[in-house]
C-alpha cells in the first residue's frame, strides 16, 4: 500500500515531534512525504499536483500540530483547493473514493486534557470529526488517529519510540467502521 503524508508544519526545522516523524517516515521506501510548506513557500498550491500525489497514492496521512483546535489554515485551504467537485465528490467525483485518510497530530496539551472532564473538554476524536466527516463524503475510508500530547515533555528516547511507533501505526492500522 503506497503512503503519502502531507506535513503541514509551518517551521518544521524547530518542530521536535514532527520534525522527528518526518525523519522517521523518510526511511520507509513506501512513504511519500510531502511537506507542504517547503513545496508551497507562497502557500499557492497547484491543484492538480496535489490531485495527481492523491491519486498515486491509496493512503494519504495529515500530519500537523493542533492549532487553536484545528488544523493549521495552510491545510484547511488544501482541502479547500484540492478537494474538488468533479474530483473528490460528485457526480464525477470519484478520484477519492475507496481510499484511505488519517490524522497524525501533535498536542502541547496533556493527555488528560484532552477528555470530556479534562481542561479543552473534548477529545481529539471530537477535535477531529470535520476531518473524518470531509473523508467520509469523498467517498474515503477515515482512520483512526495518531497523536502525541504533553509535546513539551519531548525527552530523546520518548521522541525515538513516537516516530517508530508513528510508521507502524500508519502502515498497519485499519479504516473506522461506519
Amino acid at each position: 500500500m503506497k503512503t503519502l503524508v502531507i506535513v503541514t508544519h509551518p517551521n518544521i526545522e524547530t518542530s521536535t515531534w514532527n520534525k522527528a516523524w518526518v525523519e522517521e517516515l523518510k526511511k520507509h521506501g513506501d512513504i511519500t512525504v510531502h511537506e507542504l510548506y517547503k513545496a508551497y513557500p507562497d502557500q499557492n498550491i497547484d491543484v492538480a499536483k496535489e490531485q495527481q500525489l492523491v491519486e498515486a497514492h491509496d493512503r494519504i496521512i495529515f500530519q500537523f500540530p493542533l492549532f487553536w483546535y484545528n488544523t493549521p489554515a495552510f491545510l484547511k485551504k488544501w482541502f479547500d483547493e484540492v478537494l474538488q467537485y468533479g474530483w473528490a465528490f460528485g457526480p464525477e467525483g470519484t478520484k477519492t473514493a475507496g481510499k484511505q485518510f488519517g490524522a497524525a497530530i501533535s498536542t502541547y496539551g496533556t493527555a488528560e486534557s484532552y477528555t470530556a472532564a479534562g481542561f479543552n473538554r473534548f477529545t481529539l476524536e471530537e477535535i477531529l470529526r470535520p476531518i473524518e466527516a470531509s473523508v467520509k463524503y469523498i467517498s474515503a475510508s477515515y482512520l483512526p488517529h495518531f497523536s502525541v500530547s504533553d509535546s513539551s515533555n519531548a525527552s530523546e528516547d520518548r521522541v525515538k519510540q513516537s516516530a517508530v511507533d508513528y510508521v507502524r501505526h500508519i502502515t498497519t492500522v485499519k479504516p473506522v467502521q461506519a
